[in-house]
């Protein structure tokens, strides 16, 4: 099994709980902090456990240096952990003040500083509208590159600002806090979130055997839509067009959904668990085959 996300380890415990015999788990994560955190508390399973410090986008390469191709199940629970948002000198939220970082890998180069302080409008503009889906990216990309012109913008808590200053305020009076949008936009730049996704489920799907499940839990619209549309595509056969009197693209189907709409939190895990409101969880499981 493969928890591709292990984060403070919460998931993994759980996995590792329940293997038997010669079952083993794998946990990746791209954050060093993370995976320290989760050897201390997965310590009791410890001689089932392979911990590796990789980026999920690189999950194939990953398991082949690992010689696995027998995946009963695989785990990713995308974006950003509790530990990065709770933690104030990763930079994460716009309610602690630190230096603007928002890298999940510390040895990357390319942080939220540099984005913010260095991206012109026109790409600042276009990562706040397509990654947070905020209409108001034109003020906000045109009042950061105003405000860095007197110094560089250096913190969290001085972007927030920025944007809140950006946003009209009757749109201020309602909803979520009006700079999460534009924080959350900026994190995927930096980490390249959404690139990974669809080439960890292939790769995960790949190395699966019959039975196994892919279970991907999303946070957000960008990540949900690219989730169920790469399982769409591994559930699909035959892409021929209709006039065509046999197949000769060959494609079939690897994978089939086992629910067609992706699982809510309940009622009660969103009292325990407020951070879970907006999660979704899509489930498909491996019938044969390789992904083209």
């Amino acid at each position: 099994y493969v928890d591709c996300t292990t984060g403070g380890g919460g998931h993994s415990y759980e996995i590792a709980a329940r293997l038997t015999g010669a079952g083993r788990l794998i946990c990746l994560d791209r954050d060093e902090d993370a995976l320290a955190a989760a050897r201390k508390r997965l310590s009791p399973f410890a001689d089932q456990i392979t911990f590796v410090h990789a980026n999920f986008s690189d999950l194939g390469t990953v398991l082949d240096k690992l010689g696995v191709t027998n995946l009963g199940g695989v785990l990713a629970d995308l974006g950003c952990s509790s530990y990065q948002f709770d933690t104030p000198e990763r930079g994460f939220s716009y309610q602690h003040d630190a230096p603007l970082n928002m890298k999940m890998d510390e040895s990357e180069t390319r942080d939220a500083r540099d984005v913010v302080n260095t991206y012109s409008e026109g790409e600042l503009r276009r990562i706040i509208f397509e990654y947070g889906e905020e209409r108001f990216a034109p003020r906000i990309a045109a009042r950061i590159v105003a405000a860095r012109q007197t110094a560089p913008i250096e913190t969290p808590g001085e972007l927030a600002e920025i944007i809140r200053s950006a946003i009209p305020a009757a749109a201020r009076e309602n909803g979520p806090h009006p700079a999460k949008r534009t924080f959350q936009a900026i994190r995927i730049e930096v980490n390249g979130e959404l690139a990974a996704i669809a080439p960890m489920i292939r790769a995960a799907a790949d190395r699966m055997l019959p039975g196994g499940r892919l279970a991907l839990i999303s946070f957000h619209s960008l990540e949900d839509r690219i989730v169920k549309q790469t399982f769409h595509d591994l559930a699909s056969g035959c892409e021929c067009p209709p006039t065509f009197p046999v197949c000769v693209c060959g494609k079939k189907p690897i994978v089939k959904p086992v629910t067609k709409k992706p699982i809510l939190p309940s009622e009660v895990e969103l009292v325990t668990n407020p951070r879970s409101r907006s999660a979704k969880l899509r489930v498909c499981e491996k019938i044969g085959g390789k992904s083209k």
